[in-house]
């Protein structure tokens, strides 16, 4: 786990948040490097977890993901959160494609503090979050006792209940 040089240090007005960030075309790597250096300045991260290689998920016949999660703070409100997400993947080349299809890179909210939003732009805590060990591994690396708003149990907890043979510490050498 990786942490950055404010961890612990909050305003009043930041919010704290955990992002999965995901790549499966290209430099997958780099991918991930480029997405974490352009969240700055509406997302300072605080933490990054290990980069995990994972199977796909939904549809199978795509390459292997590389996924992360970071905490970080942010003053952007949730909405705007997420347009500033999506102008960093249209800025990286993620082109539209189909349903759980392959990406370039897929940034999501997971948690936003303990905030319970369902709107037609953004649902949060993230809906599928809870069946996804390739985001639950990465998230019990930073924040294994974090609670989820909805359902009252860990990150840990809900990673007992899934199996995680799909996802493997990633090595650039693997």
């Amino acid at each position: 786990m990786e942490t950055g040089p404010s961890i612990g240090r909050r305003h009043p007005l930041d919010h704290l948040i955990y992002l999965a960030l995901g790549s499966n075309l290209e430099d997958r790597q780099a991918n991930l490097r480029q997405a974490l250096m352009s969240l700055a300045p509406g997302v300072e991260v605080l933490e990054r977890s290990p980069i995990y290689e994972t199977e796909p998920w939904g549809y199978q016949d795509q390459p292997r993901y590389l996924n992360q999660v970071v905490s970080g703070t942010t003053r952007l409100a949730p909405l705007a959160l997420l347009q500033h997400l999506k102008s960093i993947e249209v800025s990286l080349g993620r082109t539209p494609s189909f349903r759980y299809g392959p990406r370039l890179i897929d940034l999501d909210i997971l948690f936003y503090d303990d905030l319970v939003l369902e709107s037609d732009e953004l649902t949060i805590p993230h809906p599928r979050l809870t069946e996804r060990a390739f985001v639950l591994v990465p998230l019990g690396d930073l924040a294994p006792d974090l609670r989820h708003p909805i359902l009252g149990v860990t990150v840990l907890d809900l990673l007992q209940r899934l199996d995680r043979s799909g996802v493997r510490a990633f090595s650039p050498t693997t």
